[in-house]
């Protein structure tokens, strides 16, 4: 019987083929011990945390001897977080707690803490932050395997016999069809195994937008559907799977009609995406010769290959803020710093990177222990340029590593949620004496511009204030949308309620890019709108010439810039942002698209 189970989508695609199950997780005993067994069950503790680091360890080796596309630099980082995960000390401070206090055994004293844990990364504010308790979850699950006995999750060959049925000869012909691999979760490693094999797409129970799924099945160009929360339960061992990595769905022993149309559209789909792949070095101009600026976000220097691959012109937004958490207080110093911008800055080859300071506080904690849980509304808190003023010994570090790492490209400096003249003032005042630093210390470094992230409505109702400190605007719609509707991302209850496409939310949009074109500043776009390609058009008839994103959605926009004619756009996206409802005019009266170059 044919039916679909829904989750989130991630990855862009479709993918056909059978179901592979990955194994679930483990059971473990819950028991009291004796005292006299509390260092033996520590030491069986730490002989398989140990074990598993060794094993993570091996992979990286493995990995170190493999091209970008065998294993992407996104599963290195990701296998680097577990390794930090096993050596955390509140995670063994809290296991041993456990053993020693209330003499539970050492597989109930990880579980007990792992929920102590998990319930810590739940109340995260940051949607990134809160999703990394997948990879805490999945290092506990490795070690209790390990003490248990039991190997890794495997994935079991898929069957290779039996009759044929009606679905098979609409694939070729043939039983050696690809494979869809079913998962409650998977790890990093998992994901090393699974870019060896010949999976065509996954789908997994838990993860979100933002989980290591997620940002590796992006990498890897891969179909995928997480959070579907059932799918290891209901499907079965060879079942015939479509994954729809565009609508989220996943749809279980597909009639043949229904197989037929997927096949199609996924043939559709290749012939579009081998389409936009030739678009790659063509300049992004619109039809009445407007150049566009489509820059890539990324998170760590090795993201610097992904940009170039994807076309990207340069980087609008590294986020420098990952380098420093999960790090239990141990910051990284202006050298380590220094290289990591140093090698993005070389990476991109001669063209412009912008790095945004370092972007942490209540509601992205550098670990567990900084979390203040007296503040209630931590987006509202200590966190940005806030966080940084703080604490000028770490924020002169990091304007140093910057100007430092300015010697070896274009640098441009980004300042994430001001609000005030006087933390405009005092942001420049310290890049000035970290100036002064290194000219003491006759350390060289390069200019830098310096910009300001508008994200906080305050910033742009006053953007004239703005525009007279800072040579650059990048628009944060993200944060934008968040603060100017009063909506929490993070709540579920009122999620449905976020919406950049509110008026408010435009009308703060629009008078941000008409203010800084009038004045002559460039501005660019680096939330979440940047790669919408529903909302490229608007953006351009409001006079956008500068995109910043994920580095997948480069060609996609690349190829609605090609097909624009601003000067058609204007007028239209003007009445957009003037309506009561624009989204209505968003889907019925947009210009249709004019014929391609």
């Amino acid at each position: 019987m044919t039916f679909a189970i829904h989750g989130l989508p991630v990855a862009r695609g479709i993918a056909i083929g059978r179901a592979v199950m990955m194994g679930g997780r483990v059971d473990v005993a819950h028991y009291f011990i004796e005292a006299r067994q509390i260092e033996s069950e520590i030491d069986r503790l730490r002989s398989a945390r140990d074990a598993v680091v060794d094993e993570i360890r091996r992979l990286q080796q493995t990995i170190a001897g493999m091209g970008p596309k065998e294993a992407p630099h996104e599963l290195t980082a990701l296998l680097d977080v577990h390794l930090m995960l096993l050596q955390d000390q509140d995670l063994i401070d809290g296991v041993k707690h456990w053993i020693t206090d209330r003499l539970y055994n050492a597989e109930w004293a990880l579980t007990t803490q792992l929920e102590v844990l998990a319930r810590q990364f739940d109340e995260m504010e940051d949607e990134y932050l809160r999703e990394r308790k997948a990879d805490l979850e999945q290092v506990a699950e490795r070690v209790l395997r390990t003490m248990k006995g039991v190997a890794s999750p495997a994935v079991p060959p898929p069957r290779r016999h039996g009759s044929m049925r009606q679905q098979d000869l609409l694939l070729d012909g043939t039983v050696d069809v690809p494979l869809i691999l079913i998962a409650h979760d998977l790890s990093p490693a998992d994901m090393l195994h699974f870019k060896q094999s010949v999976f065509a797409g996954f789908a997994t129970d838990v993860g979100g937008r933002n989980s290591h799924t997620a940002i590796v099945a992006r990498s890897m160009d891969i179909p995928a559907v997480v959070g579907s929360r059932s799918a290891s339960q209901l499907v079965r061992q060879d079942d015939w799977v479509i994954i729809d990595g565009d609508a989220g769905v996943m749809i279980v022993d597909p009639s043949p009609i229904i197989l037929a149309e997927y096949g199609f559209k996924q043939r559709q789909a290749e012939l579009e995406r081998g389409r936009l792949a030739r678009l790659r070095h063509t300049p992004a101009v619109t039809l009445d010769g407007e150049k566009i600026e489509l820059l890539a976000n990324i998170e760590l220097p090795e993201d610097a290959a992904g940009a170039l691959a994807a076309g990207a012109v340069g980087v609008g937004l590294f986020r420098s803020e990952f380098m420093f958490m999960g790090r239990n207080g141990n910051l990284p110093d202006e050298e380590e710093q220094y290289l990591a911008y140093r090698r993005a800055v070389e990476g991109m080859q001669g063209l412009p990177v912008t790095i945004r300071t370092v972007d942490v506080g209540a509601d992205k904690p550098l670990d567990d222990s900084r979390r203040d849980a007296a503040h209630l509304n931590p987006a509202l808190g200590l966190r940005a340029i806030r966080w940084s003023l703080a604490d000028p010994a770490m924020f002169l570090t990091q304007l140093r590593a910057i100007l430092r790492a300015a010697a070896h490209g274009k640098v441009n400096m980004l300042v994430p949620m001001l609000a005030h003249l006087s933390e405009i003032r005092q942001t420049r005042a310290l890049l000035e004496f970290a100036r002064a630093e290194l000219d003491h210390r006759g350390v060289a470094y390069g200019p830098v511009a310096l910009g300001a992230m508008i994200e906080i409505p305050a910033a742009a109702l006053t953007i004239r204030t703005f525009l007279k400190h800072f040579d650059f605007l990048s628009i944060g719609t993200n944060d934008l949308t968040q603060y100017t509707l009063a909506i929490d991302r993070a709540d579920e209850s009122v999620a449905h309620l976020y919406d950049p496409c509110h008026p408010a939310v435009l009308q703060l949009l629009a008078g941000t890019i008409a203010e800084s074109r009038a004045q002559g500043k460039p501005v660019s776009v680096c939330g979440e709108m940047a790669g919408d390609v529903a909302l490229t058009r608007l953006l351009l008839g409001l006079g956008l010439r500068s995109f910043s994103m994920h580095p997948a959605q480069i060609l996609a926009v690349k190829q609605e810039v090609l097909r624009a004619d601003t000067a058609r756009l204007g007028a239209w996206a003007r009445q957009v942002v003037a309506a009561e409802e624009p989204e209505l005019l968003l889907v019925a009266a947009t210009p249709a698209p004019l014929p391609r170059p």
